[in-house]
């Protein structure tokens, strides 16, 4: 898919998932999804699929995690989103690397920054 395209499905995403919209945010996510999960935490790991992701999202929203996208940066395959992050009262900036495959459909997801607030928020 061209780089605008996968762009505005990650603009979609980001949208619908802040509405706390899931099956809008799941739209163009692959079945085979891995999302992976830095820091040292109970959530670090590599969730793959829609399910798992879904549970990772649960465990997320649960503590109030909020996600604030200030910029989409996009080049061929890939989409760069720089955001702003909220947990448990801290707030964080990061960038999240979206991965799309010829179809258009998200296929991984990494996060950069704010691992250490995760860390605080999920111990192990």
């Amino acid at each position: 898919m061209e780089a605008t395209v996968n762009k505005q499905a990650a603009i979609n995403g980001y949208q619908a998932f802040g509405a706390m919209d899931p099956e809008g945010a799941m739209k163009d996510i692959s079945d085979s999804i891995e999302w992976i999960v830095g820091g040292d935490n109970a959530l670090t790991g590599t969730y793959r699929g829609k399910d798992e992701v879904g549970g990772f999202w649960m465990k997320l929203l649960e503590r109030g995690f909020r996600t604030t996208p200030k910029e989409f940066i996009a080049e061929g395959d890939k989409v760069a989103v720089v955001c702003d992050v909220e947990l448990g009262g801290e707030t964080a900036e990061s960038v999240n690397l979206l991965s799309y495959d010829s179809d258009g459909k998200l296929i991984r997801f990494e996060t950069f920054g704010g691992e250490a607030m995760i860390d605080r928020a999920y111990p192990r």
